[in-house]
């Protein structure tokens, strides 16, 4: 979606909106679906092209679970 079509759709958005408004929660309810969501975010840049595994997304915790060391400290439950 082109960002600028985006904001002028919005009331509160001048010039470029990048996040979607909406707010859709999902329960997660069991580890099952934790683990489903985890990893549709994880293939989120896989299936945009940007890299061809989820752990080389440099943003994402996917190279945690892949036992790699992300940006950011992740607790495991």
């Amino acid at each position: 979606m082109d960002v600028k079509r985006a904001a002028s759709k919005s009331s509160n958005v001048k010039q470029n909106q990048f996040w979607q408004h909406h707010n859709k929660p999902i329960e997660l309810w069991s580890a099952a679906v934790i683990e489903q969501k985890a990893n549709y975010i994880h293939n989120n840049p896989v299936e945009a092209g940007f890299v061809t595994e989820p752990s080389y997304w440099q943003y994402s915790s996917a190279i945690d679970y892949a036992d790699g060391k992300g940006l950011i400290d992740i607790e495991f439950l």
